[in-house]
């Protein structure tokens, strides 16, 4: 991409065949003018998006990367998530794919090399391009990257990346698609909280839910248990055989604790349930509302 200075991380990444250099160290980049900015298309957009918000929250990212491939004229696009195992070994996730790379949904990329990795790490736009020496080191079969737009985004204590390619053209964005990247990674942080919080909400219903059926089974459990216990102790102590009585006593038993199960469901208020439930919970939402990092 010309002389432009990458560091050290830039070489070792250029001997794999990747080439990541940040935007506003390439001043040729700011002289590119291929395609002017289109605001029927762009309004199109943002009213895709915003329906996927409203109306069906689990496409968001979806949506978000074809909408990426209209507005800036990309053959592939995507979004990339950091992903931090128990041992602290890093990944990243493409959770959303579309175009030409549609493909790899789901694909688990390693830390190095990647393109990801250093934007991340720059924290900032990247152009990066990916020959097919850096596909042959990883074993994929999979199009050169001749022109990219990589996009860094974050929300709470979630990392990613937002990316756009061309697979053959060696100029295919300008600054205008960087502006539109820059409020496209801005709604995919929006996106992956918005489904993180959803998915708490869920899981906050369940639980109330299941703390309901629990208040309602011990009620329906608790009178004929109560009557099967007396029966059960009118066979132990009454004029039945010796085999029927050591069975009752032997029933009695289990029937007990099976009762005090009950009693102890029964002692604890539905309200009481509930609000376990909630606080148990409120910690893990607590963690996923912040504010993200970018302008929207």
């Amino acid at each position: 991409m010309g002389n432009e200075d990458t560091g050290e991380a830039g070489r070792d990444l250029k001997d794999c065949g990747l080439e990541v250099v940040e935007l506003d160290r390439y001043p040729a980049f700011a002289k590119r003018e291929l395609h002017p900015r289109d605001h029927a298309m762009q309004t199109e957009g943002i009213r895709r998006l915003a329906h996927a918000f409203l109306e069906n929250p689990d496409t968001i990212l979806q949506t978000l990367v074809e909408t990426a491939i209209d507005l800036c004229g990309a053959e592939s696009a995507g979004i990339s998530l950091k992903v931090v195992d128990k041992d602290g070994a890093v990944s990243y996730q493409w959770v959303a794919t579309a175009g030409k790379y549609g493909r790899f949904l789901n694909a688990m990329l390693p830390p190095f090399p990647s393109a990801c990795d250093v934007c991340i790490q720059r924290g900032s736009p990247q152009l990066f391009r990916v020959t097919e020496h850096f596909f042959n080191l990883m074993q994929i079969e999979a199009d050169v990257v001749t022109d990219g737009l990589l996009l860094p985004w974050h929300v709470d204590d979630t990392d990613g990346t937002v990316w756009i390619m061309a697979h053959g053209r060696d100029e295919a964005f300008d600054l205008n698609d960087s502006r539109v990247m820059q409020a496209l990674a801005d709604f995919a942080a929006m996106g992956v909280r918005q489904q993180r919080q959803r998915k708490i909400v869920m899981e906050q219903a369940r639980t109330a839910a299941a703390a309901n059926m629990a208040n309602e089974l011990a009620h329906s459990i608790n009178n004929p248990l109560q009557s099967l216990t007396n029966i059960v102790y009118l066979a132990a102590e009454g004029q039945s055989t010796a085999e029927t009585r050591t069975l009752a006593r032997e029933m009695s038993i289990e029937l007990e604790r099976l009762s005090a199960l009950v009693k102890q469901l029964l002692a604890i208020p539905i309200s009481e349930q509930k609000r376990t439930s909630v606080n148990s919970l409120s910690k893990k939402q607590r963690g996923a509302v912040g504010n993200t990092s970018n302008r929207w």
